[in-house]
Formats: structure tokens, C-alpha cells, sequence
């Protein structure tokens, strides 16, 4: 692992840093921000993966995490989004494939599944590496994200119940295997057969037995995506018909961009923070 930058930011550390990945066969780069709480202690760790287009540096950036992380003592890890490198297949005129848009996925289809593994990626080879170098307890963990990465939270905490205590996202992509900017590419990692796209589906993973404790989703009204590709409607009827509690929030006049998520960090932050505590029920709500 090598220290790109760090920066001192809220009595913590604001650090990027980039490593040869195995799982994506390239090199990778990340960003931790570290709160002042490590200095006493392994800190709680919580994921954020963002959308589509965007590398680490988006939320890191625009996302202002630092401040409530710094008070709450918590760790925040924000990998990149997809492989990288001149060498990793592309379709450098699509926005919605390629590089910028892994869809946290691990592909099976050629050319793409040589580097575009990102769901190994983000659950196996970078945990190992934070826990490794970090002051991280890796026994409280809790993921979010953003549009993509919303999915890509909802889908890794289904998928892995027993790592992650709590999940939220702002305004995901709940059903990818329907929205018309999300199918293509799950076509094009995974192949024709639709049901091998059911396990990166969140709703797909409800309906078929997949559970959490419960997730926490912001959405704004006046999002240009909400009613083609978000639709987290059809989450919270995938969550009711299974008894999965889910706090829907409708933001109203707000869009898609950063100025929605960094208005609502702070609570999304907090969220966490509670249900990362030491002694918090082990059964959370399950």
C-alpha cells in the first residue's frame, strides 16, 4: 500500500492511498479518513460506495463526512467505483458502463471479467487491506452509499448479514435488473440469464430470502432519476411484504447531486454510529 496524500482535518486524518489489487488486476486507489478517537483505540468502520461516474475523491470531496465522523469516532473507507488503467476494457462513450461504473459486481463475462470485480474487491481484498493498516475494528462495520452505490450497499449487507451491523443509502438503485440504465450493464458483466442478476438485485434479494435488520434510505423528490431508474418504492414493498424495517425518507426539492447528500450525511452518520456502538443489541432488530 502506498500513502498518496493525508491531510489533517477535525483532529483527524483525511489520507488517499493506492495499492496493486489482485482481484482487479490493476492498481487501485482509496481513501480513509481516520478520526482522533484512533489514537486510543480501534474505531468503528463505516463503508460508503459511491455512483456511477464518480472515484474516490467524489465524497471525499463534496460529501462532508469528516466533521460528524471526527465527533462520533469513526472510521470512513470510500474505494473507487471500478478497475482502472489503459489496459482495463471500456466503453469510454458510456457513462452507465466501463470505467466509473463496476456496479460492485464480479463479471463473468469476457472481456470484462479479468478486472471488473468489484464486489470481491470491496468485501474480501480492501477489508483485509484496511484491517491490516488501520485502527479499524472490523467487528463493527456498517455500509452506505450513493444511486449505484446505494445498490451496491443494500446488495453487499444482504448478502452479508453477519459482517455488517447497519446499512443506508441515498437515493439507490433498488431494482437494477429493471431500470433502464443499470440493465444494459448487468447484461453485459453478468450475461443474458436473468437470474444470475436476482444476487445483485436488492429487491431480487428480498423476494428471495435474503435479510437485514434494517436500512435507513434518503431520496430526494426532485431527483431527475427518481421514477426511471431509483424507484425505492419498490423496495419499501419488497421490506413490507417480508417485515424488514425500512425509515423512507422523502426529501422534498431535492435532486441527485452532492448538495442533497452532504445535507444529509450528518443524520445518515449518526445513524450508523448508534448501531455501531459497543453494546448495541447483537440481534439489532432481527
Amino acid at each position: 500500500m502506498k500513502t498518496v496524500s493525508t491531510a489533517r482535518s477535525h483532529g483527524g486524518v483525511q489520507g488517499v492511498y493506492s495499492h496493486t489489487s489482485k482481484t482487479c488486476q490493476c492498481d487501485m486507489t482509496f481513501a480513509v479518513f481516520v478520526p482522533p478517537q484512533a489514537a486510543s483505540g480501534p474505531c468503528p468502520v463505516l463503508w460508503y460506495l459511491s455512483g456511477l461516474t464518480c472515484t474516490h475523491a467524489n465524497v471525499m470531496d463534496k460529501g462532508e463526512y469528516r466533521r460528524m465522523a471526527a465527533e462520533l469516532g469513526m472510521i470512513v473507507v470510500c474505494p473507487d467505483t471500478s478497475p482502472r488503467g489503459d489496459d482495463v476494457p471500456d466503453e469510454a462513450d458510456n457513462w452507465q458502463f466501463g470505467k466509473g461504473a463496476g456496479f460492485y459486481v464480479d463479471a463473468t463475462q469476457e472481456p470484462f471479467a479479468k478486472n471488473y470485480r468489484m464486489y470481491s474487491y470491496v468485501t474480501e481484498e480492501l477489508p483485509a487491506l484496511i484491517a491490516e493498516n488501520f485502527p479499524a475494528d472490523m467487528d463493527r462495520q456498517g455500509i452506505f452509499g450513493h444511486s449505484m452505490g446505494g445498490h451496491g450497499a443494500l446488495t453487499i449487507a444482504l448478502k452479508n448479514p453477519d459482517r455488517f451491523r447497519s446499512c443506508s443509502a441515498f437515493a439507490p438503485i433498488v431494482e437494477p435488473s429493471t431500470a433502464g440504465w443499470s440493465k444494459p450493464a448487468l447484461e453485459k458483466y453478468l450475461g443474458t440469464d436473468e437470474a444470475a442478476w436476482r444476487g445483485h438485485d436488492a429487491c431480487a434479494l428480498v423476494a428471495d430470502g435474503a435479510r437485514f435488520p434494517e436500512f435507513l434510505i434518503d431520496q430526494g423528490t426532485a431527483d431527475s432519476f427518481l421514477d426511471e431508474g431509483l424507484r425505492p418504492w419498490l423496495f419499501e414493498k419488497a421490506c413490507e411484504k417480508v417485515g424488514i424495517p425500512l425509515t423512507l425518507n422523502m426529501r422534498e426539492g431535492y435532486d441527485h447531486s452532492y448538495f442533497f447528500i452532504s445535507t444529509f450525511m450528518d443524520d445518515h452518520l449518526a445513524w450508523h454510529a448508534k448501531r455501531l456502538a459497543a453494546g448495541y443489541p447483537e440481534s439489532r432488530a432481527s
